[in-house]
């Protein structure tokens, strides 16, 4: 079995699509065969696979493509993960129900959180929720603005909640945006970048949390 990791937070705007993307990718790049599955309604990973599909060709996109609702995504994702090494699932925000599912079924659930206040306080459901199924987890420092004295005082907030966290954060930078706007990550549009060597740092740490 291959391992499942779901992108989960109530809160939106944490940028859960486009680091569920960016780290399939970056988990195909090194090699691995990927599957991701998108449970949320609104659809956004599917149009980014879409475009992908768009300029690389079908069949050339290298990652496989299904999506679930409610309990099937648990099915689903199991299923993908019996052919996969990987599975990545990007949930919806703000439902419980939604989300539930594919919480329980991940072998690591990664939370994107900005560093502001009112990002941390909205984190906690998702941690509890997390917490109660039993699944581990790994907090991520997304959209961070380097020399923000906020940046610092949160990030060092966000790690002191009691549950393991990347050492890296992920920079707030218009390189994101503009690869998924074509269907790609920053390793492919912005290969050698900071924000490329963010991803890769960040699906080294996914990697050691996932399988250990």
């Amino acid at each position: 079995m291959g391992r499942i990791i779901t992108f989960a937070q109530q809160k939106g705007g944490s940028g859960k699509t486009t680091m569920a993307a960016h780290l399939a990718v970056a988990l195909l790049r090194a090699g691995n065969s990927v599957a991701i599955l998108d449970v949320d309604p609104q659809g956004s990973l599917g149009e980014w696979f879409e475009r992908r599909e768009a300029s690389m060709g079908e069949g050339e996109t290298g990652l496989v493509f299904r999506t679930a609702s409610g309990w099937g995504a648990r099915r689903e994702a199991r299923s993908l993960a019996r052919d996969h090494d990987f599975v990545v699932v990007d949930t919806p925000p703000k439902s419980d129900s939604e989300s539930r599912p594919a919480i329980e079924a991940a072998d690591l659930v990664c939370v994107p959180v900005q560093p502001t206040p009112v990002d941390l306080w909205a984190t906690r459901p998702t941690l509890e929720q997390v917490q109660k199924e039993g699944t581990r987890s790994l907090i991520i420092v997304n959209r961070a603005v380097g020399r923000a004295s906020l940046t610092g005082e949160m990030v060092k907030a966000i790690r002191d909640l009691g549950h393991p966290a990347a050492a890296v954060a992920i920079g707030s930078r218009v390189a994101f945006a503009a690869s998924m706007g074509e269907g790609r990550t920053v390793m492919e549009t912005a290969p050698g970048s900071k924000a490329a060597a963010e991803i890769e740092a960040f699906a080294a740490e996914v990697l050691r949390h996932a399988t250990s």
